[in-house]
């Protein structure tokens, strides 16, 4: 089950969050704050290994499932459990649907024009799941 979602760029600010669980908002700044930090080490971790690294990482008590896309993170947190290729390919088809709305996509895109219920479509079909 996905826990929540986070885009941010490469300075490690948040340009989209949707958080499928409850938290407080100090706590949602806490997990923004986190991400931040293991982005920067698992993009460090990704100039230095080679084709066969992971896009997963732990966190808490759950994984981190992300994909770069030009300079955006796209990150989703899921159970410990779940496929990682599912979500890979879930990161993959999210993008393709904001290219395909956009008409190429970009940052700046997500930042002024972007309509929630993108997001929130993909929350009722992962509950369909």
């Amino acid at each position: 089950m996905i826990r929540f979602i986070l885009l941010q760029n490469r300075q490690g600010k948040t340009r989209l969050a949707k958080y499928y669980i409850p938290l407080e908002e100090s706590e949602k700044h806490k997990v923004e704050y986190e991400f931040l930090l293991l982005k920067m080490e698992f993009s460090n971790l990704s100039t230095q290994v080679s084709e066969e690294f992971s896009p997963r990482v732990t966190f808490r008590t759950h994984k981190v499932i992300y994909r770069r896309y030009a300079g955006l993170f796209f990150s989703l947190c899921v159970d410990i459990t779940d496929n990682e290729l599912a979500y890979l390919e879930s990161i993959h088809l999210f993008v393709e649907i904001l290219d395909h709305f956009f008409s190429n996509v970009c940052e700046l895109d997500l930042v002024f024009n972007f309509h929630k219920a993108i997001i929130e479509r993909m929350g009722e079909l992962e509950k369909q799941d």
